[in-house]
């Protein structure tokens, strides 16, 4: 028999405490704090993400009668609910958000030589948003419409692991496109987003940075075709050309040639036609490429199916905004153990299985390997019918 520690405390391994401690310190976490610590804030938040908790109270219930683990958890003061949603609301959330930068950028080490289905040396990110329905009533302050309140959730995923490399939220009134101004492109790295980011005064900058976009064209371009090259129209594509822009205004803003590829997926017989500035990948591979933007939709997908992100446990933006990356940081985290367990489970899976095992006192990868999730009804069913008539 296991007579060694909890899962939750072998979970927390993953956490780099001296990351964490340098992030309070940078914003002052702990003035005129007493007893409930930054960190026991982070845990109590990590539970609640990890455990399903949906209220302060639900989670207040929960730690107390689970209060002898506590200290084997890490969790060293005593938990009430007033105590932490004062914590959400006051301590700084840019704390949290720059703990799940360290702990991104650990992650992405992992997952550097992972293969996300395109044959492509450099790495590759997706760009885009979704957005976080609010009750007007209990946050005025991200009024959207009428009766309507909402956040957007700007990110940047990078497809080598489906890790979040960069996330900025602002209100629902910010165009997504003004966000790309914040983005610091990496040279030879490949920017894919939809047509909704086409700007060519930043697109401009993207390029002129040594980076590579790629983006759906709006049919309202006006270009001029310069040169054609051949293609394989059994692939798909239609045709790959080199244009520049005609229109007053975006001729200025991108002055240079483009690159133009129309193609057709074979499922669904739907036309794309891409933007981009590269000029040596195949166009075959450019479209492949853009596929690969549905990663960033399953990943919110995701995250506000398995995250507690919908219900907060606060209603001042610093009380969202810290919640939001605390979730960000337990996905993370998630992905760091999988990574180093070799584990083949699907984050979901691992997410649940931990949900109900987070105090079990075992080995953390026999648990991980040895549950069966059952997804599905096996073998016949041989219950009676009730209602027989």
């Amino acid at each position: 028999m296991y007579t060694g520690r909890i899962l939750f405390a072998q979970l927390l391994d993953c956490l780099p405490t001296y990351d964490f401690h340098t992030c309070v310190r940078r914003y002052h976490g702990h003035r005129r704090v007493r007893r409930f610590s930054c960190r026991d804030q982070f845990l109590c938040m990590v539970f609640a993400q990890l455990a399903y908790r949906e209220s302060l109270r639900d989670i207040e219930t929960c730690l107390r009668a689970l209060q002898p683990k506590l200290y084997h958890a890490g969790i060293r003061a005593t938990m009430a609910k007033s105590t932490l949603a004062e914590a959400n609301e006051r301590r700084d959330w840019r704390i949290y958000a720059d703990f799940a930068q360290m702990l991104i950028a650990r992650a992405r080490q992992l997952y550097a030589g992972d293969d996300f289905g395109v044959a492509l040396a450099q790495t590759a990110y997706v760009f885009d948003s979704t957005t976080i329905d609010l009750c007007l009533t209990l946050f005025p302050w991200a009024h959207f419409r009428q009766r309507k309140a909402a956040v957007t959730l700007h990110t940047l995923l990078d497809l080598r692991g489906n890790i979040p490399s960069f996330i900025h939220m602002t209100d629902v009134t910010t165009h997504d496109v003004t966000v790309l101004d914040r983005l610091r492109p990496e040279p030879g790295a490949f920017y894919v987003m939809d047509r909704g980011y086409i700007d060519f005064r930043r697109l401009y900058v993207v390029a002129q940075r040594g980076a590579f976009f790629v983006v759906r064209a709006k049919r309202n371009l006006a270009a001029a075709r310069r040169t054609s090259r051949p293609i394989d129209k059994t692939t798909g594509l239609r045709s790959d050309q080199t244009i520049v822009l005609t229109g007053p205004k975006s001729s200025q803003e991108y002055p240079d040639p483009l690159r133009r590829i129309s193609y057709v997926d074979p499922e669904t017989r739907k036309r794309f036609v891409f933007l981009t500035n590269s000029f040596t990948l195949r166009a075959l591979a450019i479209a492949q490429l853009y596929k690969c933007r549905w990663q960033v939709e399953l990943f919110f997908k995701w995250i506000k199916q398995y995250l507690r992100i919908k219900a907060f446990y606060g209603t001042s933006a610093n009380a969202v905004k810290t919640p939001i990356w605390i979730a960000i940081s337990v996905y993370v985290l998630v992905a760091i153990v999988k990574k180093r367990l070799k584990l083949d489970r699907s984050l979901g899976e691992i997410l649940q299985i931990l949900s109900v095992t987070l105090f079990e006192k075992d080995v953390l990868f026999r648990v991980l390997t040895t549950v069966n999730v059952q997804t599905e009804t096996q073998g016949p069913c041989n219950q009676l019918n009730l209602f027989d008539l």
